[in-house]
């Protein structure tokens, strides 16, 4: 486990040191002025993977929640879409701020079409992913259909930490999933870096660093002005 910056306003909690560098340059495009801390967990990632959404992985990142919190994070998002929706239940009973980074991009999917495609690299986060695109377009009332499609060359790219092999990976899969769909979704965090390859087609490819960090910063905004 690696934590930075002790004492924050604004904080991350990773599963992949990989994040902290996306997440840190995208902030400083859109908010220089807010301090920092990054926490990375990698162990979560692989409990979830290996157990599934256990009550002892919730109870890990409920810990986890409540250092943050006690060094100072007003808003803390959740940057790991397969531990997503376990670290919104851990915030809800401690009824702390936490912002899962990929359900701006699921309400955007909804709003964009009916069509969805969800390309992942790993298995685990498909079922948090899709369940997430059907909560936001319950909330829409609107019906979808949602297409999965797993990219399994991509993840031992990333693993080695070849980020170049990975987006291209995931953009050739990307672009395989706009033939039957209105809009694409890259599941994971670290996809972000595909979109640019999928430059000039016609159907939209979300990814959701920016669109999670954007909703991250309208809370913790929002929770600055009432104080």
């Amino acid at each position: 486990m690696i934590r930075m910056n002790k004492t924050t306003t604004l904080g991350f909690l990773h599963t992949s040191p990989m994040h902290v560098g996306t997440f840190k340059q995208l902030a400083g495009e859109m908010c220089p002025e807010i301090p920092l801390a990054h926490m990375v967990d990698e162990e979560l990632l692989r409990e979830a993977r290996s157990a599934g959404m256990t009550p002892e992985l919730e109870g890990r990142i409920d810990e986890l929640l409540v250092a943050m919190a006690q060094d100072g994070a007003v808003v803390i998002v959740c940057t790991c879409s397969t531990i997503g929706g376990c670290a919104e239940n851990a915030a809800r009973r401690r009824g702390a701020r936490l912002v899962r980074v990929d359900r701006a991009m699921a309400q955007q999917a909804v709003a964009q079409g009916e069509r969805i495609a969800l390309v992942a690299a790993l298995a685990s986060t498909l079922g948090p992913t899709r369940q997430l695109i059907l909560e936001a377009a319950a909330n829409a009332g609107k019906s979808v259909a949602v297409a999965e499609m797993m990219c399994e060359d991509a993840w031992p790219a990333f693993e080695l930490g070849d980020l170049t092999l990975y987006h291209a990976r995931i953009a050739q899969a990307a672009t395989i999933a706009t033939a039957q769909a209105d809009v694409v979704v890259l599941a994971q965090a670290s996809m972000a870096g595909a979109v640019p390859l999928c430059a000039g087609l016609a159907t939209p490819i979300l990814s959701s660093p920016r669109l999670g960090l954007a909703a991250a910063l309208e809370l913790y905004r929002g929770a600055a002005q009432r104080k």
